[in-house]
């Protein structure tokens, strides 16, 4: 066979046994049996064999090409991977409809409901149409490289065909998936195991996490995982208008996606759709815990955005979680790193939804005094969103004589200080000087998101303080390689690692280490918020509650404890310590065009004819705007369109600047 002979012969088996792959592990449609795909496979291998040179990373027989690896590397994520408001009850999503219908000025809003798998959740990145890269979620922006693993997926295609709507996918395409494992295989996997006498996985979700993140990509290939995309995170050169669209496309690019999902008009269909499907959960191939409703319109999902860590258009509307019975065998309480004091219930082990629970919340004396929760009660657990354990009811006719209400301590059970009571909490009033509020406050500065401190976990911090080596931030970077190598643990890499982790974080961006200072109320998003706003530290020592005001959305509270933060004689000697000790945050750059609207606060309503909401609302924004999403004195300018309503009446009331859609353009140099 000669060179172009065999280079035709190669492409037309990868597609024809991409086909069969598609139809067999995508559509469950196979076309030939076995034997016959075993014999297209034996030829492109052979072929491949006898010129290597014509193997490309998308051919199929390189499912299973990785080396044993030692690490996963990390990744920065092509777009947000974020994570959805859980929802419980049919009350709580229509508040949620009800604050979507209010954002959009609308009375109806279409959503898609998708079931919600209990799997683990990847990015995909398609360079040209072929796979390129797959990670974990990790932390929503940065995750772990599992590449090699996830194309032993065979319901992975490992090139993009060219159908679906919005056009053909090309440059960069990031999607999101979710790699799960069929029940079949998942009691299939455990039996092999306890055969083998290895511990058995106690659930689906743990097995398929486990399995991407084998390190012997040939081991995660004996497992058959299955892949079910959902989103696509970015797509050069692809318009898509709705959920539906951008479903229908991810099938036509041949990814397995969910058939069993319903349009709906409104919310009362999203929640039957809800109901069928937990009435049928039990009889589905694969976990599910929960239902994923999201509106439909992509436009308007832009228009309501996101939060720091979820967006704003879509939630999930769990399950009612599986709870078990066991016997509580004493409360103790827990202090946090804000000197929250937390009754935790010690319960004797018990198996719920494939966990072994042996601890559940208790929340607060208000909860504890309403359940009536006491030691040696028999009590009803759940795992609530079936991840945090809690109880649900106390089994009262089961409860044995003499046993004593519980009530919270007056003094800190940690270091004794004053425990005060401030609304439903008790708080321990000796601040960081408590050990376990230091703790926790460390912990949160080391943490992924913050300033990320690799091997800097809790049993690390205690063991350091323990030995008087930290008492505050600013002593992590004093911490010297002799310091650590009396700690439990630690060799002579896992020194050297630590050490690097904690010099690398000396340059953090801005918003991290605000967020990583652990200032009440300051979550990822007002952190950004601060560093956009200010960029840098030293104006924040001087920011007043009024000044900090301005900022839009931030309000009373998170000014006033910011001001405080900044304004206390200890935060500002840590933060010096900081500084000396060589840790500068970096703010991020911005570049700016012309203002136009500097200073200006812009609400529109009404229906926009020449672009949508959000390009307006970015519109605004680059020209120094910010953009208002409810009427008040504060507005500057309404733009206003067809159909505005009660929005446009309040602000001839106030007597405010009002302009059409040519007059903001023009405003902004676009007439």
């Amino acid at each position: 066979m000669t060179r172009t002979e065999a280079r035709k012969r190669i492409e037309s088996l990868s597609e024809e046994i991409r086909g069969h792959d598609h139809r067999y592990y995508v559509l469950n449609q196979p076309a030939i049996a076995d034997a016959q795909y075993d014999r297209l496979m034996r030829e492109l291998i052979g072929l491949e064999e006898q010129f290597p040179d014509l193997r490309s990373p998308d051919s199929p027989t390189q499912r299973v090409s990785g080396e044993l690896r030692t690490a996963f590397q990390k990744t920065r994520h092509a777009g947000a991977m974020l994570s959805l408001d859980s929802l419980m009850t049919a009350d709580e999503l229509r508040e949620f409809d009800g604050r979507v219908r209010k954002a959009l000025e609308v009375e109806t809003v279409a959503y898609v409901a998708e079931p919600k798998f209990d799997g683990l959740s990847v990015e995909l990145v398609y360079e040209d149409g072929v796979f390129v890269r797959g990670s974990t979620r990790g932390d929503g922006e940065v995750g772990e490289d599992i590449t090699a693993n996830l194309r032993t997926i065979r319901a992975l295609p490992l090139k993009l065909a060219g159908g679906g709507p919005g056009g053909s996918p090309r440059g960069l395409v990031a999607v999101r998936g979710e790699a799960i494992m069929p029940l079949s295989e998942f009691a299939a996997l455990n039996r092999r195991l306890i055969e083998a006498s290895d511990e058995p996985f106690a659930n689906a979700r743990n097995a398929a996490a486990g399995t991407v993140r084998q390190l012997d990509p040939k081991i995660t290939a004996s497992r058959r995982l299955d892949l079910f995309a959902y989103e696509v995170m970015r797509a050069e050169g692809v318009t898509l208008a709705s959920q539906q669209a951008m479903l229908a496309a991810l099938r036509g690019w041949g990814f397995h996606v969910e058939t069993e999902i319903a349009v709906c008009a409104g919310l009362d269909q999203a929640i039957a759709f809800h109901e069928r499907l937990r009435e049928r959960r039990d009889r589905l191939p694969y976990e599910i815990d929960g239902v994923v409703i999201k509106v439909d319109r992509r436009d308007w999902q832009e228009l309501l955005g996101v939060r720091s860590r979820s967006p704003r258009w879509a939630v999930a509307f769990k399950f009612p979680p599986r709870e078990e019975v066991t016997r509580i065998v004493d409360i103790v309480v827990q202090v946090g790193r804000t000197g929250k004091l937390t009754p935790v219930a010690q319960l004797q082990p018990v198996d719920v939804s494939g966990v072994t629970v042996s601890r559940a919340t208790l929340h607060n004396q208000d909860e504890v005094e309403r359940k009536d929760v006491r030691v040696g009660d028999t009590v009803r657990v759940r795992r609530a969103g079936d991840v945090i354990p809690e109880v649900v009811e106390v089994l009262k006719d089961q409860r044995p004589r003499g046993t004593e209400p519980f009530q919270m301590p007056r003094k800190c059970p940690v270091c004794g200080a004053r425990v005060d009571r401030v609304g439903a909490y008790h708080l321990c009033t000796n601040g960081l000087a408590c050990p376990a509020q230091l703790a926790g406050h460390l912990e949160h500065f080391a943490a992924r998101g913050a300033m990320d401190i690799v091997g800097l976990g809790g049993k690390t911090v205690r063991q350091l303080m323990e030995a008087g080596l930290l008492e505050d931030l600013a002593d992590i970077y004093r911490l010297t390689p002799i310091d650590l190598a009396g700690l439990e643990g630690f060799a002579e890499k896992s020194i050297e690692n630590l050490m690097a982790a904690i010099e690398a974080s000396k340059r953090p961006k801005l918003d991290r280490f605000l967020f990583a200072l652990g200032i009440e109320h300051v979550g990822g998003t007002v952190a950004r918020l601060l560093a956009d706003h200010y960029g840098g530290l030293d104006p924040l020592f001087e920011a007043d509650e009024e000044t900090l005001q301005e900022i839009h959305g931030i309000g009373p509270e998170v000014a006033e404890s910011v001001r405080h933060f900044f304004s206390s004689a200890r935060n500002r000697r840590v933060l010096d310590r900081l500084t000396q000790a060589g840790v500068r945050p970096v703010a991020e750059k911005r570049t700016k065009g012309p203002q136009p609207l500097a200073g200006q606060i812009v609400l529109f309503t009404g229906t926009l004819e020449q672009m949508t909401r959000p390009e307006a609302a970015k519109k605004a924004e680059a020209a120094g705007a910010r953009v208002a999403s409810g009427i008040s004195k504060k507005v500057t300018l309404v733009v206003a369109g067809p159909g505005a309503g009660s929005k446009l009446d309040e602000a001839k009331k106030l007597g405010l600047s009002i302009v059409d859609e040519a007059g903001f353009l023009k405003r902004i140099g676009e007439a």
